[in-house]
C-alpha cells in the first residue's frame, strides 16, 4: 500500500509538472510592435506585419564594419504622415520646433529634426528597417531598426526600436 501512495504521489507530481509546462507554453508571445505618438494626431502601434504593409523603401548604405548592404522598411517621414504630423507645406514657424526621439529597448535614445526626416527640406531618407539584405534583422539589431544613410557616424542607427516620439521644443 506504501509503494501505491508513493507511485500516485510522484504520478501526480508529474502531472502538475507538465499542466504547468502547458500553462507557460499556452500563454501569448507578446508580438514586438514600436509606437509612435507625442505631437501626433493618430498615435500608432505598428507591428512588423503592419510596418511590411506601407509603402516600402530600400536603401543601400554601408553597415558599422564598412560592407555595403540593402535595408528594406519605412521612410520615417511615411510613418510620421500616417500619425498625422505636420509635415510638407505645414512644416514652417512653430512646427520647425518639432523634433523626433527615437527610443531603443535598451533605452538607448536619438533626435531627428522634423526638417531634416521631411523630403521637401532634404534629400535623405531615414528608414525604419525592419529587413537586412532581404533577411529579418537579427535579434539584438531588430525588429526594427533605424537607418541613417547619410549620416557619418553609426551613431543615429538606433537597434531595437521600441518608439518614435514627436516633441516640440519649450521656448
Amino acid at each position: 500500500m506504501l509503494f501505491a501512495t508513493k507511485k500516485l504521489g510522484a504520478c501526480i507530481i508529474v502531472m502538475l509538472v507538465a499542466m504547468n509546462v502547458v500553462i507557460l507554453c499556452a500563454q501569448p508571445v507578446a508580438v514586438p510592435v514600436v509606437t509612435v505618438e507625442g505631437e501626433v494626431l493618430k498615435s500608432l502601434k505598428l507591428s512588423v506585419s503592419d510596418i511590411a504593409n506601407l509603402k516600402q523603401t530600400e536603401v543601400s548604405a554601408k553597415d558599422h564594419g564598412g560592407q555595403s548592404r540593402t535595408f528594406k522598411g519605412v521612410a520615417l517621414v511615411d510613418i510620421l504622415s500616417a500619425a498625422g504630423v505636420t509635415l510638407g507645406s505645414q512644416l514652417r514657424g512653430k512646427n520647425l520646433l518639432k523634433y523626433v526621439i527615437v527610443k531603443a529597448a535598451d533605452s538607448y535614445e536619438v533626435v531627428f529634426s522634423l526638417p531634416e526626416i521631411d523630403p521637401e527640406f532634404s534629400s535623405q531618407t531615414i528608414l525604419l528597417a525592419y529587413k537586412i539584405d532581404g533577411e529579418d534583422l537579427a535579434k539584438g539589431d531588430g525588429p526594427f531598426r533605424m537607418v541613417v544613410p547619410n549620416d557619418k557616424k553609426h551613431a543615429r542607427w538606433v537597434r531595437d526600436v521600441i518608439s518614435i516620439r514627436v516633441v516640440i521644443a519649450k521656448e
